[in-house]
């Protein structure tokens, strides 16, 4: 969250006007009724919600649901453990860059590599497995870190992600010049590690997954600008103050909060989830062009990644 738009005094919302987390894992457990299989914690940054462990202990009672979080790294050290013990399944850790002055100018963030390093490192001592990195490449900005990252993560079973530098919201000054697209990404990278293509593992999987020739592991690319998945895409994500929302491009969303505290039976939102996604027709990323400029945008900080 850019620190000049929600600097110290920025009011939040109060506690009261947000999903307690009985509500969240209600919405989750009807969710699962109508075939979903994943959900990802995220944010903002989720470990800074006091007690999230409770709330991965409560969803990690929902049979066959693969439960993973995205996280920023700066708690993961002192929060590995309890999640660990709690059931989480996953952790996918955001980082843009090994360099403390291009990391904080990606992020504005006021804690190091260092400590997102080490994050990683406690999260896989206490059993985290399948662990992945994600990093935002900008060009002009951190395209070293297509080198960096994959060399140092190389061989250690964690998989780097690289993703299309994307127009969500409307704070990040977002223009087409500055998009390094997954192809211009994986040749820099082949040129120095031979790749091949790997299959998907799932329908609707937005990665473009490559192995190391060497066996030394994978790195996938996310593609959502140069080649949008909007027809394929499965996402529908919840704020923290009960707003649903179809598309990670959406300038609103359907106010579930208050079905769930006027009275509704768990069959009336189960239907209520059911229209809202037959009536999803959402193409923002196949549409990118002049006729979406100007649109209202809801902040990544706000929807979720």
């Amino acid at each position: 969250m850019p620190r000049d738009l929600f600097g110290e005094d920025h009011t939040f919302l109060p506690r009261p006007d947000l999903l307690s987390f009985e509500e969240i894992a209600r919405v989750a457990r009807i969710a699962c009724t109508l075939g979903v299989q994943k959900i990802r914690l995220t944010g903002g940054e989720p470990l800074l919600r006091r007690q999230i462990e409770l709330l991965v202990a409560d969803l990690a009672q929902i049979p066959q649901l693969d439960l993973t979080l995205t996280t920023n790294g700066s708690l993961l050290a002192k929060k590995a453990q309890a999640l660990k013990d709690a059931g989480l399944s996953r952790i996918t850790v955001s980082l843009d860059a090994l360099d403390d002055p291009t990391f904080k100018r990606m992020n504005d963030a006021n804690f190091s590599v260092a400590q997102v390093l080490t994050g990683i490192e406690t999260a896989q001592r206490v059993g985290f497995t399948g662990i992945k990195v994600n990093a935002v490449i900008q060009r002009g900005v951190n395209e070293h870190a297509l080198l960096d990252l994959t060399r140092h993560f190389r061989g250690t079973g964690i998989i780097v992600r690289f993703i299309e530098f994307m127009d969500v919201g409307a704070s990040n000054g977002w223009q087409l010049k500055d998009v390094v697209t997954a192809s211009e990404m994986r040749q820099v990278l082949a040129r120095e590690w031979p790749l091949q293509p790997l299959s998907a593992q799932y329908a609707g999987e937005v990665a473009g997954r490559y192995g190391h020739q060497d066996e030394a592991g994978e790195v996938g690319f996310i593609a959502s600008v140069s080649a949008p998945f909007c027809k394929d895409c499965s996402r529908l994500r919840l704020s923290t103050d009960g707003q649903l929302f179809t598309c990670l491009f959406a300038s609103e969303g359907f106010n579930l909060k208050t079905l769930l505290r006027t009275g509704y039976t768990d069959d009336a939102i189960t239907d209520a989830l059911r229209q809202l996604w037959r009536a999803r027709r959402d193409r923002y990323s196949e549409l990118r062009s002049a006729q979406t400029q100007g649109l209202h945008k809801i902040e990544m900080s706000y929807i979720g990644g």
